[in-house]
């Protein structure tokens, strides 16, 4: 037997009633991201580019696998051609992980504001418009000014997340945030690359590059094994072998591509310089503020503690304004916006054996006696009664005509019955009715 279900601090049980105000954060996002698994990964809105980087690093390495490492395993002694294998099977895996690592976190996005902060000569007077919201000056400086390390460094006010950026900080126009050490948006990770993911995208190009001239370099070893083995030229050998032709080729541009990134990074780094900056601000021909020197610089990339996320995405909040006005002019009512309320295992299966399974009325009469309390509740079983009665008929389905009279005798008490007798004789009927339908289901 399944224990009893778990009870909240007001006495009633979680997942029988749904806040329909509350949402997940990730569902009412404004910036453009795409998130998965229920709100634990976020990516950009050109999330499908990675599908095409998975081929670009998976494919050349399936053909290097099955063509040439595969072949060249027993042509070294000890067994020592499967460590060519085992190495770039290895290899690839590390690769993908700083891939999924780099395009599915939070990559320092600073939270927009509801509302756009106060002005520091505002003389604190408040007044309230129409829609209940505060007046505010409109007129905001474009920039401020803060001292970083001796230097003095203007921040600009982002009208999009009603905020002024903190240092560093630059609003991606893809993904539609701030992002905090913003350095660039890359298309092939479908993400941006900020203060929370810049260590883990160079760990990806890094590999990436060790990973084309590793393929590159035992492609011409196999050349060479067929070349000694058959004694014939090397132009012969690599005739005999076009899938090491391919794979040389390929890893020599993508080496190039991934290994420019590398270096040019590196530099980055050593300079404590983010690619936005570098290509805006040109720190060469200024003092750079946040130089810590080599040492430091690379330290505080790879070796300090990422911050958390500023964003909960699976917290819940109220539903938005525009979202709730939306639904309503699409003729939805709030109430329908899926509250993304869980049950778990335990309380699921304790619903099923105490009410059985399948019926029409088994996941609703949980919540009869407590709704057939208020005229509010009585009203709404009676709703869902008639749309029971109706999904029912409209299946064909065979409805014992006293249940469809006592239904019209209750609605016709509560619209024309004594308002002091209306709620304890239409609790009973209603309670009645919905007992009759379970038991009929």
């Amino acid at each position: 037997m399944h224990p009893p279900a778990p009870v909240n601090s007001t006495g009633e049980t979680p997942g029988n009633t749904i806040d329909p105000s509350l949402i997940r954060t990730y569902r009412a996002w404004k910036g453009n991201n795409v998130f998965f698994l229920g709100g634990r990964l976020i990516f950009g809105p050109d999330v499908k580019s990675i599908i095409t980087t998975l081929f670009l690093v998976v494919a050349p390495v399936a053909v290097f696998c099955a063509f040439v490492a595969r072949k060249l395993m027993n042509d070294f002694p000890h067994h020592y051609g499967y460590s060519i294998l085992i190495l770039v099977i290895l290899h690839t895996i590390f690769v993908l992980i700083a891939l999924v690592l780099t395009s599915g976190r939070d990559p320092g996005i600073v939270p927009r504001n509801s509302y756009p902060p106060v002005p520091e000569d505002y003389d604190g007077s408040v007044s309230i418009n129409s829609v209940g919201e505060p007046n505010l000056p409109a007129h905001l400086p474009r920039f401020k000014e803060v001292i970083i390390n001796g230097t003095t460094v203007k921040v600009k006010y982002c009208d999009t997340c009603m905020l002024y950026r903190p240092p560093r900080c630059s609003h991606c126009s893809v993904c539609d945030n701030c992002v905090e050490r913003f350095d660039h948006h890359c298309p092939w990770v479908g993400q941006c690359i900020g203060l929370r993911n810049y260590r883990f995208y160079y760990m990806f190009v890094f590999s990436a590059t060790l990973l084309c001239l590793y393929v590159h370099g035992f492609c011409w070893v196999y050349i060479k094994r067929i070349q000694d083995s058959e004694d014939i030229s090397i132009w012969k050998a690599m005739i005999k072998t076009p899938a090491s032709i391919a794979l040389i080729i390929y890893s020599f541009i993508a080496v190039w591509f991934v290994g420019g990134l590398t270096v040019f990074h590196a530099y980055l780094i050593s300079t404590n310089q983010s690619t936005y900056e570098n290509f805006r601000y040109r720190y060469d021909r200024q003092v750079n503020p946040y130089n810590k020197g080599v040492i430091e610089n690379f330290k505080e990339v790879f070796f300090s503690s990422i911050p958390p996320s500023k964003n909960n995405f699976r917290s819940k909040v109220p539903v938005p304004k525009e979202l709730s006005e939306s639904s309503r002019r699409n003729g939805v009512d709030t109430v329908m916006i899926p509250a993304y309320n869980e049950v778990d295992d335990m309380e699921k299966h304790y619903k099923d054996e105490e009410y059985g399974k399948g019926g029409d009325l088994s996941e609703t009469s949980v919540d009869l006696s407590r709704m057939l309390h208020t005229e509010r509740g009585q009203r709404e079983v009676a709703s869902f009664l008639k749309h029971s009665l109706w999904e029912r008929s409209s299946k064909k389905w065979e409805v014992n005509p006293e249940i469809l009279d006592d239904i019209h005798d209750t609605e016709s008490n509560r619209i024309t019955g004594d308002s002091s007798n209306e709620t304890g004789d239409n609790s009973a009927k209603t309670s009645t009715l919905a007992e009759k339908l379970r038991e009929e289901n």
